[in-house]
């Protein structure tokens, strides 16, 4: 397969990228803010979805990727600490929220375990980039559903 490079510069490109990067996982040491660049970036393990369909012969696969935000004002983060480096996030979603003069506003990165971060943008402008090969897991993310 070859490496993945999205663009977002929108509410529904940013849908896609959001779709191939649920069950990223990240540790707390790969989150950068570049605040004098008005930049945000994570790097960590995708799963990758796109091959998990049809008769497998083999385990899935995670591979290492990009994902950086221009144009970030403000970062803000909740349920989790950053000191140590080695806590680990699972990414669920990534959403854009208007704020009231378009195309400015929210993206909230969603993690499991109620962790959020939350960055305050000019406009949408996201950039996914694999980075290299993937490799080999036994284990697909499962998300059971709950009664409600």
């Amino acid at each position: 397969m070859e490496l993945l490079k999205l663009m977002a510069l929108d509410k529904e490109d940013l849908s896609v990228v959001s779709a191939f990067m649920q069950d990223a996982v990240f540790k707390t040491a790969d989150l950068d803010y570049h605040a004098g660049e008005m930049r945000f970036v994570l790097v960590g393990n995708r799963f990758v979805w796109e091959e998990t369909g049809g008769k497998r012969k083999k385990g899935f696969e995670r591979r290492r990727t990009a994902l950086h935000f221009n144009r970030v004002g403000n970062v803000r983060s909740k349920g989790f600490k950053r000191a140590g480096g080695d806590n680990v996030l699972s990414l669920l979603a990534v959403n854009f929220v208007p704020g009231k003069e378009e195309p400015s506003g929210r993206v909230e990165l969603i993690f499991s375990g109620d962790a959020a971060i939350e960055l305050e943008v000019e406009c949408v402008e996201a950039q996914l980039s694999d980075l290299g090969g993937a490799w080999e897991t036994d284990f697909r993310p499962n998300h059971p559903l709950s009664d409600v």
